[in-house]
């Protein structure tokens, strides 16, 4: 077996592993295997290679992992926030601060008020915030 096939090789095992375990280490092993195997195609003597790879692999993990883990790390709003957040909808069942339902797009979800006051079915509610799967509402 060539040295470029056995980096393409190795590339694709820490790929794979990265897959399994999704915490960007793997993936910096991979992106320099692949590297080193395009640079073998240049360079014969082994202990360069090995040396190239090491010093991919430290310059991926001082650069690129940091980017990467704070692209996937970033707070965003989840779907529900973006959604349904500020919708008025309809008091499906009356609403108190421990039961109640409302209908969004169809759909029958839990729903609070804060507070002491009942909210009666047939009212027009808006979501203020969700806890879970249970929206907060306030009466319109």
């Amino acid at each position: 077996m060539l040295v470029w096939q056995f980096l393409c090789v190795v590339g694709v095992a820490f790929v794979i592993l990265e897959i399994f375990t999704p915490s960007m280490f793997f993936l910096n092993f991979a992106l320099a295997s692949f590297i080193t195997s395009a640079i073998s195609f240049y360079v014969v003597n082994k202990f360069y290679l090995v040396l190239v790879f090491f010093v991919l692999s430290f310059l991926s993990f001082a650069f690129l992992r940091p980017i990467l883990l704070r692209k996937s790390s970033k707070d965003t709003e989840t779907g529900i926030n973006s959604k349904y957040i500020g919708q008025v909808v309809k008091a499906v069942e009356d609403i108190s601060s421990s039961t109640g339902v409302i209908n969004i797009y169809g759909e029958r979800w839990d729903a609070r008020c804060e507070g002491e006051n009942v909210i009666p079915a047939g009212s027009e509610v808006k979501i203020l915030r969700n806890d879970g799967l249970i929206m907060f509402v306030e009466k319109v």
